[in-house]
């Protein structure tokens, strides 16, 4: 035992980015916010233990954990995104137009407003003249505060929203411009390129736009596993940065000065790596790019001082370095598929070491088989969590689909884009061709039975039993017992059983009240309004959760004089049926909770009375959403 657990100390560093995203994590999980004075303590003590070598482990990781929580603490505080603090309709807001995102069916303005706020406005189909990166505008529309989660660990916009710097969104019914400058800077690149190619493809693969595709196209790709090509990541970064390799280290290899002096794929890398900073920032600087970008740089300095490139150190290094430049990543859906699969992958090539076949092709077939199926395993838990299902025929899909867009519909796509700046779109054209065949292969291997596999709410106990698992999978060095796979199939089996387990809550209600659910007679939702403009996602959260398809029409429960009644639990959605029945439902011993659209305040009934967003189980426990958080309470 001892001599196993010394073989732990030998890859303990790559601990260190599971416990700051663990403290990150619990920071933006808790409900309310923590007492900050302890954090110049946490940090010292992190100091200390970095040049005390004696150190015990168990301390230095707890320091390490308290640092990730405190860190993410302190950085929430300090970006300090401004906040709405009530929705504003039919208003002139002045500001400049900072970025334009390109959608499959609307334009969204992405504007610093006069008042110091950064706010996203969508565009009205009949307004013809759209402004440019750059120009001050003046719009009449309505502007709203970014919505807290639905219900209990689910997706928080209002923290989404916070740590991308968005104050509100809203719409525009007419734009005024007021001046217009020449455009300059990435972003006025980004749009010249897109007027000029005109092309979703170049919109979604070059320049980061996510919902440039298709809507209908979507749903598609999904279904097949490769829905991962819209979002710019290390599938991208290695096709551009590979090219940009191969061209710059024939060009080098042609001059014999530099040869003899420096092996050509120094300068080679240097200049690939120049030009994939131009195309991080030319996609948008997305968290999954940024990820891509800092493994592709740990791996051309590996390769210059002939160091191992890819390993679980580098990973290790880059998870932490993303971190600290914004602990709020580790909640993002991109993060969490770019590094589960980035870590699986590592493991599989740097530890497991599968023997190849030695005849060249089978083992690239080999090796694209066991990539596709690791990704596809390490990822399937942030996949089911965060889309709320998992492609079937999703190792299909990328053997099949992903070399059209690597070997083809990628180069194309780049060739295209430069060849539109000069008014040739031959490139461009015969991509979109492609396009429609790989999309044809698509949409048939989307309807084989059973494609998509409906997941149920996954709760965030769940998750860490998942991480764990994975954690001993990766980390954990056997000597002869295979602890690390007994240990990865115990936590994962736990965590099955939890979520098959966790019961479903039986009512629903958003923070304001104003749209709230019951569980029927069928299993299925009741609402108490069949569509609410405030609320337009939460009718699918909340069916997603009680594993319902979120295709089902919003079944409207009906109501006895504005008063809603299921079991023990009463909802009034009106003021004058609640002042006739408050005091009846206060003395009704059969009444357990009260639920009002209207605040109330009751002495003697406030063990009844029920205020904020909240979901409760069929044993009568409450859980309520938190809505008390930094992103959370409007500030001047």
């Amino acid at each position: 035992m001892r001599e196993w657990i010394d073989n732990q100390y030998q890859n303990i560093f790559l601990y260190v980015p599971f416990l700051l995203a663990g403290g990150g994590a619990l920071y933006f999980s808790i409900v309310n916010e923590p007492n900050l004075i302890p954090a110049p303590f946490v940090f010292a003590l992190m100091i200390a233990s970095l040049f005390i070598k004696r150190t015990p482990k168990i301390i230095r990781a707890i320091l390490i954990f308290l640092f990730g929580f405190y860190y993410a603490a302190i950085f929430t505080h300090a970006i300090n995104t401004p906040q709405l603090k009530h929705d504003i309709h039919n208003t002139d807001i002045i500001g400049d137009v900072k970025t334009i995102d390109y959608t499959d069916d609307k334009i969204r303005l992405y504007l610093h407003t006069s008042d110091d706020m950064n706010v996203r406005v969508s565009v009205s189909d009949d307004i013809t003249q759209i402004p440019k990166v750059g120009d001050t505008i003046k719009i009449n529309g309505g502007l709203f505060k970014p919505n807290a989660a639905d219900a209990p660990e689910t997706f928080d916009y209002a923290r989404w929203s916070y740590f991308n710097n968005l104050t509100a969104s809203g719409y525009a019914n007419k734009i005024e411009i007021i001046s217009s400058d020449k455009p300059s800077g990435i972003n006025a690149l980004r749009d010249n390129l897109h007027s000029k190619s005109k092309s979703f493809l170049a919109d979604s693969l070059i320049l980061g736009y996510k919902n440039a595709v298709p809507k209908n196209d979507t749903p598609i790709w999904t279904a097949t596993g490769v829905g991962h090509i819209w979002s710019i990541s290390g599938f991208h970064m290695t096709l551009v940065g590979g090219w940009l390799f191969a061209i710059f280290y024939l060009i080098f290899r042609a001059i014999p000065y530099i040869t003899r002096r420096i092996p050509a794929k120094i300068p080679a890398m240097g200049l690939a790596w120049i030009g994939l900073l131009f195309y991080l920032f030319l996609s948008g600087v997305d968290v999954a790019t940024v990820r891509a970008f800092l493994m592709t740089t740990l791996i051309f300095l590996a390769f210059m001082v002939g160091r191992n490139a890819v390993s679980m150190r580098n990973i290790a290094m880059a998870f932490c370095l993303i971190f600290l430049i914004n602990p709020h990543y580790v909640m993002q859906a991109g993060f969490q598929l770019s590094f589960s699969a980035v870590f699986g992958l590592v493991w599989l090539y740097s530890v497991v070491k599968p023997k190849m076949p030695q005849n060249k092709i089978l083992k690239i077939i080999y090796a694209c088989i066991l990539t596709s199926l690791v990704a596809t395993i390490f990822t399937a838990p942030f996949v089911a969590i965060h889309f709320g299902t998992i492609p079937t025929y999703g190792l299909i899909g990328n053997l099949v689909l992903l070399p059209i867009f690597s070997f083809v519909i990628m180069p194309l796509v780049l060739i295209g884009m430069i060849g539109a700046l000069f008014g040739f779109h031959g490139a461009l054209n015969l991509a979109h061709l492609i396009y429609d065949y790989a999309f044809n292969v698509a949409e048939w291997i989307a309807q084989m039975p059973f494609a998509n596999i409906n997941m149920p709410h996954i709760s965030n106990t769940a998750v860490i039993c998942f991480v764990i698992g994975f954690m001993c999978l990766i980390l954990i060095k056997n000597i002869k017992t295979p602890v690390n796979i007994i240990s990865f199939s115990a936590f994962i089996m736990l965590g099955v059983l939890i979520v098959h387990l966790a019961p479903r809550p039986i009512f629903y209600t958003t923070d304001d009240h104003e749209l709230v659910a019951f569980l029927g007679e069928d299993s299925k939702l009741r609402f108490n309004k069949s569509r609410a403009s405030n609320h337009y996602f939460t009718f699918d959260t909340w069916k997603k959760i009680n594993n319902q398809s979120v295709d089902t029409p919003n079944h409207r429960q009906k109501h006895e004089h504005g008063v809603y009644k299921f079991g023990n639990i009463v909802y009034i959605q009106k003021f004058v049926p609640l002042m006739k029945n408050i005091t009846e439902l206060c003395n009704d011993n059969s009444v357990k909770y009260i639920v009002s659209y209207f605040k109330i305040d009751s002495p003697k009934c406030n063990h009844k009375i029920l205020r904020g967003g909240l979901v409760i189980y069929p044993s009568g426990r409450v859980k309520h959403t938190p809505t008390k958080r930094r992103w959370h309470n409007p500030r001047a």
